[in-house]
Parts: structure tokens; sequence; C-alpha cells
């Protein structure tokens, strides 16, 4: 295991490092198998939209809709902040290409099976302008601003069934060009926009071709379509589907993948980008320590990414390099670094706790023929949870017990007399 993590943290390391030259050969390699163009690539607004913040989301390759465990889920799959084990809040800084930079914000907090988040994504590229003497005339920053209000809610689920997760987002997004970028264009006026649109997600989790022993799913499916709404200034929105699955075929493994489809409301004038595929795996190699892998094809420019998750008790740090053809070595592109706090689970465990130590005290004294004492324990875990299918089912086994003993004394004082 050992040997395993090091070599994780050696080929991390690696990409970072001086050797970035051999991997470009070895990227442009794999990039000649992609040659194919997509005509229809960069006809949509708010490009920041396809852009990842960072986390899990980015170190899985995009491919996190049916995964969707942690804050990411924000930019993933709104449905999966009810199925969260803990309140977090999430800082993130991405250097994306040379200047260009996206800071993020995310909160999410989670009550029983409804879930509520908040975040903000600011994306903001520096330039300035020269005359043709060479003399600086004027700088500014070309910037575009998301914030995101989520709500989901867990429908269905008891003990035996995870249930089935519905959610969406709301989001208002704001595109600021300073007017040196068009002053002294004939034609054009104020390029700065607001939007709002919208995501819907589906997602649940159950177990299939699970071959250990583990309260967790090891199964998911997702769905969701992203960013629907009006077009900014005659612009279409990057709108597409996406369907996502995820297995975890053994504990510390899991595997994932997305297929996702653009779409266009309005095919003839603005067509879609063909259908891409996103695949991403998480390997647990302790229990603080995690590595992320993608692969996303998507046009002609396909995209590696890897990251690594170091898990303590109150923080979660997450690194994360992501490699393309918009990659530059000389800078840090495409590294991202997210900090993620653990706000508390509102006292999901402790709860969790009692009723597992009230199930064993049930089970406990009925094995002894305590049965009056197994049905109080039981009937106390139903009060605090119940939807506890195993409680219920035991209560009506020991019930039934306890009629049977009654009916047998019954007939024997029958006979007696």
């Amino acid at each position: 295991m050992k040997k395993f993590l090091l070599l994780a943290v050696f080929i991390f390391i690696l990409i970072l490092s001086g050797t970035a030259e051999d991997f470009s050969t070895v990227y442009g390699s794999i990039s000649e198998m992609f040659e194919n163009p997509d005509p229809n690539t960069g006809l949509t607004a708010f490009p920041t939209l396809l852009i990842p913040l960072g986390g899990k989301y980015e170190g899985m390759g995009t491919a996190f809709t049916a995964v969707a465990d942690d804050s990411s889920f924000l930019e993933a799959n709104p449905s999966a902040s009810s199925l969260l084990k803990y309140t977090e809040l999430s800082l993130v800084h991405n250097n994306w290409i040379a200047d260009s930079n996206l800071e993020g914000v995310i909160y999410t907090v989670r009550f029983n099976d409804l879930g509520i988040g908040f975040g903000g994504k600011f994306l903001y590229v520096p330039f300035t302008e020269y005359n043709s003497w060479g003399e600086r005339v004027s700088r500014g920053y070309y910037s575009e601003s998301i914030a995101t209000a989520n709500i989901s809610y867990n429908f269905f689920s008891s003990y035996y069934f995870y249930g089935v997760s519905v959610g969406a987002n709301l989001k208002a997004a704001y595109r600021h060009l300073p007017s040196q970028f068009y002053s002294g264009y004939e034609g054009l006026e104020n390029q700065s926009t607001a939007m709002i649109l919208g995501d819907f997600g589906i997602l649940s989790r159950f177990n299939l071709l699970k071959f250990y022993a583990s309260r967790s799913r090891n199964f998911s499916i997702g769905a969701v379509v992203k960013n629907l709404g009006p077009y900014a200034m005659q612009e279409p929105l990057p709108t597409e589907g996406t369907v996502g699955l995820a297995y975890s075929p053994i504990r510390p493994l899991t595997l994932s993948v997305d297929f996702n489809f653009p779409f266009s409301f309005k095919p003839e004038e603005f067509p879609a980008e063909e259908w891409n595929v996103a695949s991403g795996m998480d390997v647990a190699f302790t229990d603080f320590f995690s590595v992320q892998g993608g692969f996303q094809i998507r046009g002609s420019n396909p995209r590696i990414s890897l990251g690594s998750a170091i898990d303590l008790e109150k923080i979660t740090l997450i690194i994360n390099s992501t490699l393309d053809m918009t990659t530059q070595y000389s800078n840090a592109d495409h590294f991202s670094v997210e900090a993620k706090f653990k706000l508390g689970d509102r006292g999901r465990a402790a709860l969790q706790s009692k009723i597992d130590d009230l199930y064993t005290a049930g089970l406990e004294e009925y094995a002894d023929g305590n049965f009056e004492r197994a049905l109080g324990y039981l009937r106390k875990l139903i009060e605090l949870d119940p939807r506890y299918q195993p409680a219920s089912e035991l209560i009506e086994i020991i019930t039934r017990a306890v009629n049977l003993q009654e009916e047998m004394e019954s007939i024997q004082q029958v006979e007696e007399e």
C-alpha cells in the first residue's frame, strides 16, 4: 500500500515539476488521436459555466454527476445537497490560463431529507491596452460572476432504499466587459450583461454487484440538465443534459462516467456541440488520503486531470492539476486548491449511534427471551427513527411470539382445569 501511495504522489509531483516537456510529448501523442475538431465549439455565452471550479469535481475529470458526495455537487448535480454527510464551507482558488483566475466559495447544509446550498464563482482576466507608441493607455478586467442558490429533497428514503433525490439550482450570471474592449468599433453597444438561469437534477443510490460489507451504497445513477435560460444578448447559453453512473467494486475504489449531450433551442442558427464523455476514479489509499483522476473527451481537446485529497478531522485539502491543449507549463495553469471545512452533521452521527445501541440491546434481550424489555428498547428506537425497518420487523416477530406464548399458556390452563 505504501508503494502505491508513493507512486501516486510521485506522479502528481512529476506533472507539476520540470519534466513537463516529457508530459507535453506524451500528451501530444494522445491528442493526435482526437484530430476532429467540433465546428460548433465556442458559440455560447458565459464560458465560465463550463469551467470546473476545482475540488473532486475537477479531479475526477468532471465525471461527478452520480458521485456528488461533497460540496462540488453544486456544479455537477443539484440534487445531492440532501445526501451530504456534513455541513461544508469550501474556499477554492483556480489558476486557469495565463493570468486568468477563478475564485469560488460554496456553503451547503442538510436538514434530514432537505438540503440547501449557496455558492459563488468569479472569473477575472486582466488586460492592458497600449497605443502605437508602446504607451499604456488603459487597463482593466474582463470578468464573469456566477451566484448559485440550491435546494433539494430526498424522497422515499428508508432503511432499505436510499431514496430518490431531486434538486435545482437558481443561478444569476453577470458578465462585465470594460468599454475599452469595444470603444471605437462602430455598431457595438455595451457588451456587459446579466442573466438568470437554472439547473435541474435527480440522483439515486443502491447496491449492485456488491461484494463487501458496508452501509454505504456502491452504485449510483444521476441525471441533470444544466444552464437552462434565455439567450444572453442573442447568444445561447451552454445548455446540456448529462447522465452519470458511479460504481464501487471494492470499498476503496470508485469509478464514474458521464455522458454529456449539449443541445440548442435554435439548432439552425446556433447548432449545439457534439456529445462528449468524461470518466473518473477516486482511490482511497488510507482513511485520510485519496487520489482522483479523470479523462474527458470534448471535441479535439482531451483533458486529463489528477488530484489528491488530504482529509483531516475538521478540514479537507484538495489539490488538482489538469492538462489540455491550453495548458502552459511556464505557469501553474489549470492548478486548483480547495480548503473544505466540515462544520458538523447536525447530530446525525450521534443519533445513528444511539439507534444502533438501542437495536443491539433489543436483539440481546430478544435472544435471552426477555420480550418485554426487547420491545421497550425497540419502541424507543422507532420513536427516534420511524423508518428503521429492521426494528419494526423485529417488533412484529416478538409480538407474534408473545401472542403465541400467551395462547399456549391459555390452552394449557384450560387443559389443567
